[in-house]
C-alpha cells in the first residue's frame, strides 16, 4: 500500500495527490499540517530527514521530490493509466516542460506564496517563538526563506517572479494551440505539474495575468483540468 504523507491539494501536495489519483493508485493519506510546523516533528523527521512534503512510502522505501515520486508511480505501476507517453521524443517532452516548471515557474510562485501566507504566519509568533520553530528546520535554504518571509520579500524580487510567471502562462498559452493539453492530444504529468503551481489559483493570484483577454486557452485548460475525475478527487481533499 502507497503511503503519502501531504498538506493541502495544491502546489506539491497537490501534484503527487493528482497523479495518484489519476492513475487510479489506492494509497492511505498522512496529513502533515505546515502551518503547525508538523513537517518539523521527529516523527516526520524520521521518514523525511529534510522536513519537507509530499513523502511517499512504497513498501518501506521512502521517495521524495515531486517529479520524481510522480515518474516513480509511472514505473511501479505500469498497467495504471499512463500520464507519461511511451514514445521517447513525447516523453523527453514532457521532462523538458517539468525541468522549466519545476526550476523556474515553482519558484516564482513559491516566492508569492511565501510572501502572503508564509509570512503572515511567521509574524504571528514573537521573535523568540520564531527562533525556537526555525531551530528545528533542518534546511539552511528553508530557514533562510521563513525569515525572507517573515520581513517580506522585495518588491523587485516579486516583480521579477510576477514576470517569470506571465512568460510562462504565454507559452503554455501558445503550446495550447497543439491541442486541449501542454502534448497535445495526451494528458501528463506535465500538465498536472503546471496546474499544481500555476492553475486554479492563476486568476486569484495573478489576476493581470490570468485573464480572458490575456490567456484564453489557459482559462480553459483549467476548466479542462478540473473537471477531470481525478484532479476533481485530489482538490477535494481536505484535513482529516
Amino acid at each position: 500500500m502507497i503511503e503519502l504523507y501531504h498538506y493541502v491539494p495544491v502546489a506539491n501536495g497537490g501534484k503527487v495527490l493528482m497523479a495518484l489519483h489519476e492513475k487510479e493508485i489506492p494509497f492511505r493519506s498522512h496529513w502533515i499540517d505546515l502551518h503547525a510546523f508538523e513537517q518539523h516533528s521527529p516523527e516526520y523527521l524520521e521518514i523525511n530527514p529534510e522536513g519537507q512534503v509530499p513523502a511517499l512510502v512504497h513498501e518501506g522505501h521512502v521517495i521524495t521530490q515531486t517529479s520524481v515520486i510522480n515518474e516513480y508511480l509511472e514505473d511501479a505501476f505500469p498497467h495504471s493509466p499512463p500520464l507519461r507517453p511511451s514514445a521517447p521524443l513525447e516523453a523527453a517532452r514532457m521532462r523538458q516542460w517539468n525541468k522549466y516548471i519545476d526550476d523556474v515557474v515553482m519558484e516564482a510562485v513559491s516566492v508569492h506564496g511565501w510572501h502572503t501566507g508564509a509570512g503572515q504566519i511567521a509574524r504571528g509568533y514573537s521573535d523568540e517563538e520564531f527562533d525556537i520553530l526555525m531551530a528545528r528546520v533542518p534546511l539552511e535554504k528553508q530557514r533562510i526563506k521563513w525569515r525572507q518571509a517573515r520581513a517580506g520579500f522585495a518588491q523587485e524580487k516579486l516583480d521579477d517572479c510576477t514576470a517569470k510567471v506571465a512568460e510562462a502562462v504565454a507559452r503554455v498559452e501558445q503550446a495550447l494551440e497543439q491541442g486541449p493539453w501542454l502534448l497535445g492530444e495526451f494528458f501528463s504529468f506535465a500538465d498536472i505539474n503546471f496546474y499544481a503551481y500555476c492553475g486554479g489559483g492563476l486568476a486569484r493570484m495573478f489576476p493581470q495575468i490570468g485573464s480572458s483577454a490575456t490567456c484564453p486557452r489557459v482559462l480553459e485548460w483549467v476548466e479542462r483540468m478540473e473537471a477531470r475525475p481525478g484532479v476533481a478527487k485530489a482538490l477535494a481533499t481536505s484535513a482529516p
